[in-house]
């Protein structure tokens, strides 16, 4: 262990242990940073029995700085132990940030390929010249604690006519040999994935370059290659996508391409899907469960014009609860992981055949079915369904967020999740999905329903985070 880790992973728990209550945002069940800033779920995967959930994690300032990959784990998916920070910025190639990557569990441990950060001094534009996005490995042999790091590839391993914007390695096993996808940027500002093999997990052969036929925004972070069901997705949230319309109304997009074809040859991309349509979404990464797929993304969104005021509290963003994903018709879609029903406390039903108002807990699953025209609004935050569209409209404690849409088709029932600060909405079985970071004034909650319809509330007991 070198001098610099030594001392790292020391102010990490002093920060940690001097942070501030989170005040009246605090989530209950939604994971968030201990202290400081969270972004970008890293290295999701089930080993030995655990769910382990890794993240970008800026501990020293809740509006971000250099990366650690922060950590969580868990039997269930209910009661979380919070875990030491699992990576350092602490090597040459990494030393200004730990950037986003993925695991591949084995018998003897943990493989985490990650992005490793360096920017220069001096006069660069950080896109073709002033930095190294390296990709690099570390080595767990129980989940917790690192053992080795390893270069593997630099900016001069890539293939020839990309900018210095090349990272988030997501790493997998078929067929007895290794692949991974890295996103990239082109040096004329065009994004693609590039695709890798190896046959030890640590030399690598780039074998194809996927891209769309013509340019789909300047870069593609966050690639997921992965098949459901006998058809391939790669999943990825694009940069500089000049279109408008539902799922394309914030600042960066996020979804997926159907893939045709074999991905290490031979292929072709059909058309972008948007996989959530609502305020804050950006980042998701999917790992096997068994028989399943599961999903978590990031409740925020990059260069947003919209804010966090948890920021005044010492903290800043989430993740979403993790979503089982499923294909249904050649399309994906997205509900909540059958182990959240695990808190669910009393229920109440409601039936709605005018206006009416109904209080709510502070934490809450809400189930609602109705015909005709729908008019629901949630302490602040109102849903619409008109013309084939859900309308989310944030009416107060947006900062800054406004109205979202999605398309709804014939939409009859709508399942949210709503948490002390967060949202999350799951309309026709996960077809449409819509999530939001809103910040009410006050403790009260309230449910207003036009219309003939009913809803199902439950109450939600906080998920248990133990903390060292």
């Amino acid at each position: 262990m070198n001098a610099l880790r030594k001392d790292l992973e020391k102010l990490v728990p002093l920060a940690e242990q001097s942070a501030p209550d989170p005040g009246p945002w605090g989530l209950a069940f939604h994971l968030a940073p201990p202290t400081g800033w969270l972004n970008d779920p890293n290295g999701l995967c089930r080993f030995r029995g655990e769910y382990h959930v890794f993240y970008q994690y800026a501990p020293f300032d809740a509006n971000g700085g250099v990366k650690f990959w922060g950590h969580y784990k868990s039997r269930d998916m209910l009661a979380w132990e919070q875990c030491p920070v699992m990576m350092c910025p602490d090597q040459p190639w990494d030393l200004h940030g730990v950037y986003s990557g993925s695991a591949l569990c084995g018998e003897d441990g943990m493989y985490l390929f990650y992005t490793g950060s360096v920017k220069y001094d001096g006069g660069h534009d950080y896109i073709m010249t002033g930095r190294e996005n390296n990709t690099a490995l570390a080595f767990s042999p129980d989940g917790v604690h690192v053992e080795w790091k390893r270069l593997l590839m630099g900016p001069e391993d890539y293939p020839s006519g990309l900018s210095r914007h090349v990272r988030d390695p997501k790493v997998w096993e078929q067929d007895g040999r290794y692949y991974m996808v890295l996103g990239a940027r082109t040096a004329e500002s065009v994004g693609e994935v590039l695709v890798f093999a190896s046959e030890d997990k640590l030399r690598w052969t780039h074998i194809n370059t996927l891209r769309t036929p013509e340019p789909f925004g300047y870069m593609w972070e966050c690639p997921d290659l992965f098949q459901l069901d006998g058809q391939w997705f790669l999943l990825v949230s694009p940069q500089g996508v000049e279109k408008t319309g539902p799922g394309f109304e914030n600042k960066y997009a996020c979804g997926y391409f159907p893939l045709y074809g074999d991905f290490r040859g031979d292929c072709t991309l059909g058309g972008f899907v948007p996989l959530d349509y609502g305020f804050d979404f950006y980042a998701p990464q999917t790992f096997r469960d068994g028989e399943r797929r599961l999903l978590i993304g990031w409740m925020g969104m990059p260069d947003a014009e919209y804010s966090s005021p948890t920021a005044t509290s010492g903290w800043q963003h989430c993740l979403t609860v993790p979503r089982e994903v499923v294909c249904v018709d050649g399309r994906l879609r997205m509900r909540p992981a059958t182990e959240l029903e695990g808190l669910r406390g009393e229920r109440r039903e409601y039936a709605f055949s005018e206006r009416r108002s109904i209080p709510l807990p502070q934490s809450a699953e809400i189930q609602v079915s109705w015909e005709g025209s729908l008019s629901l609004d949630l302490s602040g935050v109102r849903l619409e369904v008109a013309d084939g569209l859900l309308t989310l409209t944030a009416e107060t404690g947006g900062y800054g967020r406004t109205v979202r849409s999605a398309p709804a088709g014939s939409l009859r029932e709508m399942r949210i999740l709503m948490d002390t600060s967060a949202l999350e909405i799951f309309a026709n079985g996960g077809a449409s999905v819509l999530t939001a970071r809103w910040y009410p004034e006050g403790t009260e909650r309230t449910l207003t329903l036009g219309g003939g319809g009913r809803a199902a509330v439950y109450a939600l007991r906080p998920m248990t985070v133990t903390r060292p």
